[in-house]
């Protein structure tokens, strides 16, 4: 069962937690969290440009020129896709790009996730998170003291507005809750920062 030390917001280690074995200490599985990315970034396609066929362009309707005699290329249409002004071939329609992930998948890869921020010891488990002041400075200070100098994401059981106030003027530094984690957003940040309360929900959530 991994361990791991437990601070304050001013970087001083409070104690230790043990972590669920299951949820934290998991074999990496690469596979399962690529399905999940893709899927995120798939879903967040708007999937709504459009332009027109040969079909859909007014105009066009008179042939350019007599189809015999006069040299050229014989032309039917001035919307043609050769032409100035006509059709796209292949024109790009409006689609849906949503991926479903089954929620074994789902499971899976949240699990490599979290476990793989736990081995790489990028996982640092709060006591609480109650700023001072909602100000950039002490999320700033809090950052330092806890040695994290890359992209963070602080995770929170509920919603914080002092934490999310004073985070979000800071550059790759973005909360979060519990209850909307991903593995995308874990991934895309190299330290995972979370409360004792967002863990314990991580466990109970997940508990087998």
């Amino acid at each position: 069962m991994p361990k791991v030390a437990v601070f304050d917001i001013k970087g001083s280690q409070v104690g230790e937690m043990e972590l669920s074995e299951a949820i934290f200490g998991a074999s990496i599985n690469a596979p399962a969290m690529h399905a999940m990315i893709v899927a995120h970034e798939a879903n967040g396609r708007q999937g709504t440009k459009s332009t027109l066929t040969r079909h859909e362009v007014a105009g066009g309707g008179k042939k350019p020129w007599r189809q015999k005699g006069t040299g050229r290329a014989r032309q039917g249409s001035t919307r043609a896709p050769q032409w100035r002004h006509g059709g796209i071939v292949f024109a790009p329609k409006p689609r849906l790009f949503k991926k479903a992930v089954n929620k074994k998948i789902r499971r899976v890869a949240m699990f490599s996730a979290l476990s793989s921020k736990v081995a790489e010891s990028q996982f640092i488990v709060l006591d609480a998170l109650q700023l001072p002041a909602a100000k950039t400075k002490e999320m700033a200070a809090m950052l330092k003291a806890l040695k994290v100098d890359s992209k963070a994401l602080i995770v929170t059981n509920e919603v914080n507005d002092e934490a999310i106030r004073a985070a979000r003027n800071i550059p790759g530094v973005d909360t979060t809750v519990v209850n909307t984690l991903c593995v995308y957003d874990l991934m895309a940040h190299d330290a995972c920062i979370m409360t004792k309360d967002a863990v314990a929900h991580i466990e109970e959530v997940y508990a087998l």
